[in-house]
């Protein structure tokens, strides 16, 4: 799509501009789709341990035999059994250790959401999201190993992990800060956020065949050296700022500096504290975070038990369904970021208005599905679908206020960015432990329950964002340093 305008987030209307000549083939696009594989990366070595963990300690494994091996028995064709082959250690570790271990990358990612912010607005991004994605993927080479040296050391490898993750969520953000043109600046994030959604699509679909075939080692072998590979190839083909960038043209290059020219977004490293606590934009934004993202977290922790015990799909159908709803989300992240920046540069709608709708739409539809799915368990194809409609609808959030603290404060939008991953990861926390209480006090009422509350979460924090949010640069995001870390 070629851009068409040039805009000013203060004013949040669209002015006419010359429009690249080079569309969804530039430089920009390609940095986009770079940071999608990064993204991809990361999901996929984010969710590999999920995959792999029922291998690793299945159940053929003596209490008192750490070290066991799982094996495969062979048939030699004449129908005698031959040695198993063994593909990989099993460990008996106990559910509470599991625990611990799915969790343990959250710790890590929670601890270093804010510090990873901060950092983020000091050190250059390429830097920091190339330097954190390699560490990424290095380490997860190495988790067969720290699995065999002790359930301690692959604890504090998943910690390390989580570190290096919210890295690269925070950092990858300020590269759009001087890369994305105003009225493509959704489309642009939009292609890299999706990565996220293809990561776990692809473990979900690929993880358990390779598991069974190969050993559970080579989800992480094969996953992290994809990483170690989009790290290889982010260095030499990202740069911080169009000016730098050996391979973009001049047309290209001046096209974004002219969109770019009005805009207040150098990088601060001091922070106006006590005017961003004072913001009511900026709570909306975080609150958001919060609540958009609290029925997002019980989908992706119940899901394939909702499949399985209230639809009736088996386990191995369950991952493949829950793989094609990730699909339906994957694809409806770039459209709803394309149909945001059209409407935006034929000046359709102001950039305020925007941010409302798309909210609105990503809000009250995934409500409302939801909220009819428990009347609607009878029927798979019914229930698949208002579960694909949900999941469709609500990623309109991502072109709504899931990005509306880089209209508000692009010069802070690393330090924003990175307290937002505070809020989703409470929600993280949160929406899975109250969604298990509900299914262990009553498993047929529980389900309705969980949706009710979802859309109560969901539909609160949409009235507080409709009635605080802004989409113009904040006199606070303009102000000199008023309190410095």
């Amino acid at each position: 799509m070629s851009a068409g305008a040039e805009a000013t987030v203060s004013a949040g209307d669209a002015a006419p501009a010359p429009a690249s000549s080079k569309g969804v083939c530039s430089v920009r696009h390609g940095l986009a789709l770079l940071l999608h594989l990064c993204n991809f990366a990361i999901s996929t070595q984010q969710m590999n341990l999920s995959i792999a963990l029922p291998a690793m300690v299945n159940g053929t494994a003596p209490a008192g035999a750490p070290n066991a091996s799982s094996a495969v028995a062979l048939d030699d064709g004449n129908g005698t059994l031959m040695e198993p082959k063994v593909l990989a250690p099993v460990y008996a570790w106990s559910p509470e250790i599991q625990g611990v271990l799915l969790s343990s990358l959250s710790y890590g990612s929670f601890v270093a959401s804010v510090p990873s912010g901060y950092v983020a607005g000091r050190v250059r991004p390429r830097l920091l999201i190339g330097a954190s994605l390699l560490a990424f993927s290095a380490l997860s080479l190495l988790i067969p190993l720290a699995a065999g040296a002790g359930v301690a050391l692959l604890i504090l490898l998943r910690i390390v992990q989580g570190v290096a993750q919210a890295m690269v969520q925070t950092s990858q953000y300020l590269i759009w800060v001087k890369w994305a043109p105003p009225l493509e600046m959704n489309q642009l994030i939009a292609i890299s956020i999706s990565g996220l959604m293809l990561g776990s699509l692809t473990v979900l679909l690929v993880g358990g065949f390779l598991c069974e075939t190969l050993g559970w080692p080579y989800v992480f072998y094969i996953f992290g050296g994809i990483g170690l590979a989009c790290s290889c190839l982010w260095f030499p083909l990202a740069h911080d700022d169009p000016a730098a960038h050996p391979l973009i043209s001049a047309a290209e290059r001046d096209y974004i500096a002219r969109s770019l020219a009005q805009q207040d977004c150098e990088p601060d490293q001091s922070l106006p504290i006590t005017a961003m606590v004072r913001s009511l934009p900026l709570w909306s934004v975080l609150l958001s975070q919060f609540t958009e993202h609290w029925f997002f977290h019980v989908l992706m922790a119940y899901l394939p038990t909702y499949l399985h015990s209230v639809l009736r799909v088996d386990l191995q159908a369950s991952g493949f369904l829950s793989a094609l709803l990730l699909g339906v989300a994957f694809i409806s992240i770039i459209l709803g970021g394309l149909l945001a920046d059209c409407l935006l540069s034929r000046n359709v709608l102001s950039l305020l208005v925007v941010r409302r709708l798309f909210t609105s739409v990503g809000v009250l539809f995934p409500s409302l599905f939801s909220v009819l799915l428990p009347w609607v368990s009878f029927s798979l194809g019914i229930s698949m679908a208002f579960l694909a409609l949900s999941l469709a609808t609500s990623s309109l959030c991502q072109s709504g206020a899931l990005v509306n603290f880089m209209d508000i404060a692009p010069r802070y939008t690393g330090f924003i960015k990175g307290l937002s991953l505070v809020f989703v990861q409470l929600s993280g926390v949160i929406a899975p432990t109250v969604s298990g209480f509900f299914l262990s006090q009553d498993a047929e009422l529980g389900w309705r329950n969980i949706f009710l509350l979802s859309a109560a979460v969901d539909v609160s924090g949409l009235v507080f964002f409709l009635v605080f949010s802004r989409a113009e640069v904040q006199d606070w995001a303009r102000a000199q340093t008023l309190t410095r870390l």
